[in-house]
């Protein structure tokens, strides 16, 4: 497994700012087009997947990211209109503004989206289908609630935080470099430490809570992607 990148070298570090800004713009603007938490991520993995494979600036990443909203909303069967799309980031690069008028600049823009969608998915070899934490995280929340006092649940925001958390996890690339059942176990396992919850039984049982829901998780995969967690919101107080 990688080190956290909490030890990355300055220009990984830059890098990282930029995508990190390119993820929230591509939250905010799939919030705003009505993007369920799933087409989200997948735009999300889509465009980490796209510079993993080329250089920051051989491309605009703010259009790799309008074109990674559409191609999500495809492959995730949410279908949005370029013009949405269009409209929605414009909004939010130009606050305030009017929308673009469909003129040569919108139909041109447009062609930039379509085609960097069809670069995108040549890149990727059209492998833009992905294994998610979510469905992990919402079976693993269920079990857990039904092991612990309900007293002690409903008084803490351990759902909340779990979910929050694995929101913020997609400003790096922690989807692309571990699998989907250990970030889901990872987020909930940092959400259980932010509270200070312990689960009942667990010191006693001769298996840990975070094996019996992925066998093949180890204690150090667990602490690398808290690790790489703490360091996306470290970098979210340095960020504008």
């Amino acid at each position: 497994m990688e080190e956290s990148c909490s030890t990355a070298p300055p220009d990984k570090d830059k890098a990282g700012k930029t995508h990190f800004r390119i993820i929230r713009f591509i939250m905010e603007a799939g919030v705003k087009l009505g993007m369920q938490s799933i087409p989200i991520a997948t735009a999300c993995t889509v465009y980490h997947k796209f510079f993993h494979e080329t250089a920051l600036d051989a491309y605009d990443p703010y259009l790799v990211a309008m074109s990674a909203i559409y191609l999500a909303g495809k492959v995730e069967e949410q279908h949005l209109r370029t013009r949405d799309i269009i409209n929605v980031c414009h909004r939010y690069l130009n606050p305030g503004s009017d929308p673009l008028e469909v003129d040569t600049k919108f139909w041109e823009l447009r062609d930039s989206i379509v085609q960097c969608e069809l670069l995108m998915l040549r890149l990727l070899q059209f492998r833009v289908s992905f294994i998610h934490p979510h469905k992990y995280l919402l079976h693993y929340l269920v079990s857990l609630k039904n092991w612990m006092n309900r007293h002690s649940w409903e008084r803490t925001p351990i759902a909340t935080a779990s979910w929050a958390l694995l929101r913020d996890s997609y400003h790096g690339d922690i989807c692309l470099r571990y699998e989907a059942q250990h970030i889901a176990v990872a987020v909930l396992y940092f959400a259980l430490q932010c509270y200070g919850v312990d689960v009942p039984g667990n010191e006693s049982a001769e298996t840990q809570w975070w094996k019996v829901f992925s066998e093949d998780i180890t204690k150090e995969t667990i602490d690398s992607i808290v690790s790489e967690l703490i360091h996306i919101y470290t970098m979210d107080t340095e960020i504008p």
